[in-house]
């Protein structure tokens, strides 16, 4: 009888195909090596795989910079693949983490002792010191009272567990908690990094990229590692999508990142009066002296609902228009400031609900005006 028949191991039905697999999982790092950019925690955590001494940690820093990554990697170096699930006990936001689950299931796994080393299946020698390790990520969106009632857990059972926080604010974490752990601050990923990491993912999905095109995914990701590689994902699949396939241009990328592109911003900029700096193929009228030339308010208005019918962001276009005036190198300091006080004015209005075809227009005439005036 089909019955008695004996059945196909469980471990075996839950491989996932890696073509099936989000590229943040496939390429997340397997070993604390190959973290990028954050050289003095890995330092500092390499001399943890040669010893047992490993105190209570406390990660902080900007979304996508490899906070979990780093300890899920360094708990699967300390343990191995078969003592991992027994000495690691990770919750993060979307598990109920109040002050019940932390005298109940934290505390429960915190004062066990540790089990004897099982035999690695993969023939390695892992160091599997006699702690075990709890993660709590996203440790800045726990209850004072939850946090609280951490401290005495992690007195009591530090012979045997070891506690790594994982949070965004640092500031939300409070002080007894913090003052019981070594902090480790992950800075946003530089460029260099950034770029490599996309170039090498690239490289292995046989996705063409152009420098334009990392260029493109660093500054929209905003040194959030993890988003990058999501951006480059979508756009590899929205390029394959096409017969033949297409490449992936920077244009695509600001799509998918709800960027207005750059033209759009430089084109409604111009449109105001500010100066275009370094030619992308538009057309831009300009005057007698070799400036550009302002359209007034006929024109203003004009380019506005030309924006507006695009359906970008009100929000997101006064950002980014903020921020080619900030780094516009022949406005004057006085421009700047006023047209900074445009910015923030309809960026509170904005937040309260304000009507956003109106604000644009009230800071591209604001701006216009700035411009026009002598400084």
């Amino acid at each position: 009888m089909s019955f008695f028949k004996p059945h196909a191991p469980k471990a075996a039905q839950k491989q996932v195909d890696p073509q099936h697999q989000p590229w943040v999982e496939k390429y997340r790092p397997k070993t604390i090596d190959d973290v990028s950019a954050q050289e003095h925690t890995v330092a500092v955590l390499q001399k943890t795989l040669t010893s047992s001494n490993l105190p209570h940690m406390l990660f902080y820093g900007p979304p996508g910079t490899g906070k979990t990554s780093t300890i899920l990697a360094l708990s699967r170096q300390l343990f191995g693949p078969d003592n991992f699930r027994s000495r690691v006990l990770e919750l993060n936001a979307s598990d109920e983490r109040g002050i019940s689950i932390v005298r109940e299931k934290i505390k429960n796994f915190a004062r066990q002792t540790p089990r004897a080393q099982a035999v690695a299946s993969d023939g390695k020698t892992y160091p599997c010191p006699p702690y075990k390790i709890i993660i709590l990520d996203e440790a800045d969106s726990m209850t004072q009272d939850a946090q609280a009632a951490l401290r005495r857990i992690m007195e009591l059972y530090a012979r045997i567990t070891r506690f790594c926080l994982v949070c965004n604010y640092v500031t939300r974490i409070i002080e007894p908690l913090a003052s019981r752990c070594s902090k480790f601050r992950f800075k946003p990923l530089d460029p260099t990094s950034t770029s490599m990491r996309l170039e090498q993912i690239a490289s292995a999905e046989n996705v063409p990229v152009t420098p334009e095109t990392v260029q493109a995914l660093i500054s929209t990701s905003h040194g959030d590692l993890r988003r990058a590689i999501t951006y480059l994902q979508s756009a590899s699949r929205l390029a394959m999508s096409t017969t033949p396939p297409s490449t992936i241009t920077p244009r695509d990328v600001q799509e998918i990142a709800g960027v207005v592109p750059d033209a759009v911003v430089v084109g409604f900029a111009s449109a105001l009066g500010i100066e275009q700096v370094g030619g992308d193929g538009m057309d831009i009228d300009m005057d007698d002296s070799g400036k550009t030339k302002a359209k007034g308010f006929d024109g203003v208005r004009q380019k506005v609902k030309e924006i507006i019918r695009e359906g970008y962001s009100a929000s997101q276009i006064i950002s980014q228009l903020h921020d080619h005036v900030v780094l516009h190198p022949t406005m004057t300091a006085r421009q700047k400031s006023r047209c900074a006080l445009a910015f923030a004015e309809a960026d509170k209005a904005l937040c309260d609900g304000a009507d956003e075809e109106l604000w644009i227009l009230e800071v591209g005439l604001r701006v216009h005006k700035a411009m026009a005036s002598e400084s």
